[in-house]
């Protein structure tokens, strides 16, 4: 049995906090529930819950309400009001409410400790190769198809304009890229899959106001409107730039989608368990 929360529980102890999420609630209850589980347990965490010290939540919530008997915390998890308490404190609690308590060891290479928090610098960073590496999968993003600008459709390459699901969901840096999409077919029926570009970006060349979400499906024809598209990031093609003219980014678009067909040959094993 996996144990997690709804949210992040700094947004309730500290609601000025914006959490840049990797995954959603229902991405992560679906990527737990593949990973061949028993029992997944999405817990709200409320006002109360952050009030309970590590023995109240172990006695109440672990032994009461779940019926735990072993417990395996992460190398670096601390859990109870204010977190004031460690790992020896939790092993002390098992010890009298029957409990086994055990503490993961870190996952590292090359001297380097896989973490969320590493995910989260390779995404700011732009490097998608290197989150999918800690993450072990593809990042992914998911959103309706909204109208925008239909600047790419005018150079010849139209482009779905992605409003992401969740506002707090973790956007990589601005630039250029080569995805997975995923057209939502329905429920019972399996996406569609493209290979794609994705810019995410200021549309500097056309004075953009603001950060869009753009993606060019590779040999795809229809109306995108309305319909939900989920990406996973293969690889970052270059950064977002300015350029002179019209003509000149139409060039440059023909030759991202160039570098994303050379890329993205085979879709990777897993994309549709990522994506459903």
């Amino acid at each position: 049995m996996v144990i997690t929360f709804d949210r992040h529980p700094r947004q309730v102890v500290d609601t000025q906090w914006q959490p840049a999420l990797l995954t959603t609630t229902e991405e992560k209850a679906r990527l737990l529930a593949d990973a061949s589980l028993d029992r997944v347990v999405v817990m709200p965490f409320t006002e109360q819950l952050a009030r309970l010290s590590a023995h109240d939540f172990m006695e109440r919530v672990l032994v009461g309400q779940l019926g735990v008997r072993v417990l395996l915390t992460g190398y670096d998890n601390r859990f109870g009001h204010r977190r004031e308490e460690g790992f020896a404190d939790y092993v002390a609690y098992g010890r009298e409410l029957g409990i086994g308590v055990v503490q993961a060891p870190s996952l590292s290479t090359a001297g380097l400790c896989y973490s969320s928090s590493m995910a989260r610098r390779r995404l700011a960073e732009g490097d998608v190769a290197g989150a999918a590496t800690v993450l072990g999968r593809c990042y992914t993003l998911s959103g309706m198809v909204v109208h925008g600008h239909e600047i790419g459709r005018r150079l010849g390459f139209p482009t779905a304009n992605v409003q992401p699901d969740d506002p707090l969901k973790l956007i990589p840096r601005t630039g250029v890229y080569a995805v997975w999409a995923m057209l939502h077919e329905g429920h019972g029926r399996l996406p569609l899959s493209y290979a794609a570009v994705m810019n995410i970006g200021h549309r500097p060349t056309f004075a953009g106001d603001g950060l869009t979400l753009e993606v060019h499906l590779l040999d795809f024809a229809g109306d995108l409107y309305g319909r939900r598209l989920t990406v996973a990031f293969a690889a970052r093609l270059r950064d977002e730039r300015r350029f002179g003219t019209a003509a000149d980014l139409a060039r440059q678009m023909d030759a991202d989608v160039c570098s994303a067909r050379e890329l993205l040959v085979t879709p990777p094993t897993n994309l549709n368990t990522l994506l459903l």
